[in-house]
């Protein structure tokens, strides 16, 4: 699908037909937006553009290179960005290309909040954005936006979690799995927002970009540092909070340890008895004494009293 934002009647206008490029010029376009294009929707952009789509492995290179890079007709920038899943995200990366004109064009594979508000902010107040670079940048806000409500997200689950380890006297393998996705979300975040980093910093050396977009820059690297030292904590917190948790287990399995560990003390006195008068020897003082079997059976409850004294005299019980 392709969606065309058209500068007309001063007003931004919406339109989803390629045979527009063979009427109009880079002046009448705003933005080009394809979600999950067709071949023949690549082919038309690239001819009235004269330009070449990103291919699906250039998008997702992780090279500082291929994050921002500048040539005589274009600027290109890849950027990642998150898509919900249920409890979860995965992390699809978007293709940009503006061309020197000013022509705004996105590839995507995947429906994205930060696409939705970013065109609903182009409706309300379409003055504030006259080319395809304030586009860009209104959408790189908007994710640093949402970057932040994930940090904040998991920063909430992060405490709430440490609170119910707190009040837990026993950890199972949920708490564990738990602790395993939130750091995966963390790490994912943060080198979302590295990427993020990459892509301002590309953006500050650049000399082609309107002049009053680089006060915006600058409040949005400050945006982005505060993020990752928000991301750093959550995951440091959470390195202590999984300490905790196989400290908790730790413990948890030593006192199964210790008590199959003086049951066993306990009885071996007993068993210990037990073995010397099974040994059905001829000549065994007790074998015919008619107290023999009461006296082996006091013999054996005395010794485990004793062993289960002299635990609770040193305090290991």
């Amino acid at each position: 699908m392709i969606t065309i934002y058209l500068k007309q009647y001063n007003k931004i206008i919406r339109n989803a037909d390629t045979g527009l490029f063979e009427e109009l010029g880079y002046d009448d376009i705003l933005w080009i937006d394809m979600l999950q294009p067709t071949i023949k929707e690549q082919k038309a952009v690239e001819n009235f553009m004269e330009i070449n789509l990103q291919t699906k492995q250039q998008v997702e290179e992780i090279e500082s290179t291929s994050k921002y890079s500048e040539t005589e007709n274009a600027i290109i920038s890849n950027a990642n960005f998150f898509v919900p899943t249920g409890e979860s995200f995965v992390i699809e990366p978007v293709s940009f290309i503006i061309s020197n004109e000013g022509v705004l064009v996105s590839v995507r594979q995947a429906e994205s909040r930060t696409f939705q508000e970013t065109e609903k902010r182009l409706q309300i107040n379409y003055r504030n954005y006259p080319t395809g670079y304030h586009i860009f940048i209104t959408l790189l806000e908007v994710r640093i936006d949402y970057d932040a409500d994930m940090v904040e997200l998991i920063a909430r689950q992060v405490s709430s979690l440490s609170r119910n380890i707190n009040g837990e006297d026993s950890i199972d393998k949920e708490v564990l799995r738990r602790i395993n996705t939130l750091q995966e979300s963390t790490m994912l975040l943060r080198e979302n927002i590295f990427d993020r980093q990459r892509v301002l910093s590309g953006i500050l050396r650049s000399e082609r970009f309107p002049n009053d977009i680089y006060p915006r820059l600058q409040l949005m690297i400050k945006d982005v540092n505060s993020l990752i030292n928000h991301a750093d904590f959550s995951f440091q917190r959470l390195d202590y909070i999984q300490d905790a948790a196989l400290g908790l287990i730790n413990i948890e399995q030593n006192e199964i340890v210790k008590i199959f560990s003086v049951a066993a003390v306990v009885f071996m006195p007993a068993t210990l008895i037990a073995s010397i008068y099974g040994m059905n020897f001829s000549i065994m003082p007790e074998l015919h004494w008619k107290y023999g079997y009461l006296f082996a059976i006091g013999l054996m409850l005395l010794c485990s009293g004793l062993t289960i004294w002299f635990f609770r005299f040193k305090k290991w019980l």
